[in-house]
């Protein structure tokens, strides 16, 4: 975890999972690298937001594979979803519901995240049945916003196709994913 800038309530956060990601952004907003994975994410961003000030909006910034075929370009995800979680089973055993999908503004694509990097066919295929767009970060970064009061958005770039293989397009594309994140900060923020 690591916070560049400093956090103002007229301002928005961004939110990155890695410094790969964030390499190009040449903004004066703060910046907060969380590390990979849900628990990563959801630690950082609540012990950030736990010291105050609260920023305008958080805004994560982030890689995802396309679930469907012919995806590309950045996405502002419209809801977002857990694939590693099952909360109807959770539902049915305890009468609780837990990790339900979240509503965003807008009507985008749907994000699934869970702690597992995919690169299987199989694995992506059973997805797309829920979600256009995977990553590792998003729903847990949006709950934590949630908790705290604070307006959240995903804007998702598309670094490769979730399926087999996925592991070295997100290699070799995650350069140039960064640029394009960088460039939809000035332009949009």
């Amino acid at each position: 975890m690591g916070l560049r800038g400093t956090i103002s309530p007229d301002r928005p956060l961004l939110v990155l999972a890695i410094a790969e990601e964030a390499a190009y952004l040449d903004s004066d907003l703060p910046v907060l690298l969380t590390g990979m994975g849900k628990v990563n994410a959801a630690a950082a961003l609540a012990t950030t937001l736990a010291r105050g000030p609260l920023p305008a909006t958080v805004v994560n910034l982030g890689t995802a594979g396309a679930l469907h075929s012919g995806w590309t370009g950045t996405h502002e995800v419209g809801s977002v979803v857990q694939h590693d979680l099952d909360t109807e089973f959770i539902r049915r055993l305890t009468g609780q519901t837990v990790g339900a999908p979240l509503a965003l503004a807008g009507d985008g694509p749907v994000l699934a995240t869970g702690d597992q990097f995919i690169a299987d066919d199989e694995v992506r295929a059973a997805l797309a049945a829920q979600a256009q767009l995977v990553d590792m970060e998003g729903y847990a970064l949006a709950s934590t916003a949630r908790r705290f009061g604070v307006p959240v958005r995903l804007i998702k770039h598309v670094s490769d196709e979730a399926g087999d293989g996925a592991d070295r397009t997100w290699q070799e594309s995650v350069d140039g994913c960064a640029r394009i994140l960088a460039r939809w900060v000035q332009d949009r923020l």
